[in-house]
């Protein structure tokens, strides 16, 4: 992560609190949601930030930046020590919250936190143990010097660069060998979409790799399938399925949730749920489907 000169000059000489502290919100949140998987939960803990930012001595902070960035984290890593107890009893798939984020449209102040957002990038980091998901995270996508992660995590550098390493190992092991375009994505997401809503199983099959997954989390709270779907004829039964027996009541549409394009699906008119994709440049490899209302909220409109 990289600090600018000002940043290192006594809290008094960056001007008003609250100002400089609305300049680095979108980092902190970007830290927190990727960390948790949690809308709520993200602007919670930038609250908690601000308020301790508030709080503090001002002449104890020399680098602002790098204060409210070890404070956000170690808030996550806490948190999330909280959640994963909390996951354990969640009934079915859990999956991280939704977020509208398009990132074709981001502004500068957007940008950071549209860039590896995807939610098959957070269900890799699930994989992770707290401290081990900050290191990588920091590191990752946020480009902190490995010395500024070991002061936020209070652990020497080679044990950070080993955290990073290892985590760095566990997350690509599943994570797309090339990177594929937004226009790719949201070419096979409507190839998909029109696939569905046609009834064609053929074209189905065609867009679906064979060893593709369905995820879907209703959270005990709406029906949904409580295992990992395998196998694109499995999936393929499924959709089609589902459009026999709502297809009068449903309607679905392109959107852009997590800086990616996805499907919105609406029920009798009322939201009711998003599906996010993971692609290998020529099929569709995963799908995440969260129709848990709880966490719906943040995109049912946009």
């Amino acid at each position: 992560m990289t600090h600018s000169a000002s940043a290192f000059l006594p809290l008094d000489q960056h001007g008003d609190r609250a100002e400089l502290f609305e300049r680095h919100r979108a980092r902190l949140f970007g830290i927190a949601y990727r960390m948790l998987g949690s809308v709520d939960d993200a602007h919670d803990l930038t609250q908690e930030t601000y308020l301790r930012w508030h709080q503090a001595d001002v002449a104890e902070i020399r680098e602002p930046e790098a204060w409210l960035v070890a404070v956000m984290t170690r808030l996550s890593i806490d948190r999330l020590r909280r959640a994963v107890v909390e996951r354990e009893r969640y009934v079915g798939e859990w999956l991280p919250q939704p977020l509208l984020v398009d990132s074709a449209a981001a502004t500068d102040r957007q940008a950071e936190l549209a860039s590896d957002l995807s939610m098959a990038f957070l269900v890799l980091l699930e994989r992770l143990a707290p401290e081990e998901r900050a290191a990588f995270l920091l590191r990752e996508v946020f480009d902190a010097e490995y010395g500024e992660i070991a002061r936020v995590l209070e652990k020497s550098e080679p044990a950070c660069r080993q955290m990073v390493h290892r985590a760095r190992t566990r997350v690509r092991e599943d994570r797309a060998r090339f990177p594929v375009s937004l226009d790719v994505k949201e070419r096979l997401v409507e190839r998909f979409l029109a696939a569905l809503e046609a009834g064609d199983q053929a074209s189905l099959l065609a867009v679906v790799a064979p060893d593709a997954t369905w995820t879907s989390d209703g959270g005990g709270v709406v029906s949904a399938t409580r295992r990992v779907v395998r196998g694109a004829d499995r999936i393929a039964r499924l959709v089609l399925g589902l459009r026999r027996k709502y297809g009068d009541v449903l309607r679905h549409e392109l959107a852009w949730i997590n800086g990616e394009p996805a499907i919105r699906s609406y029920a009798r008119g009322q939201f009711h749920a998003t599906t996010s994709f993971a692609v290998d440049g020529e099929r569709i490899v995963g799908f995440y489907r969260v129709m848990n209302p709880d966490k719906l909220k943040h995109v049912a409109r946009g």
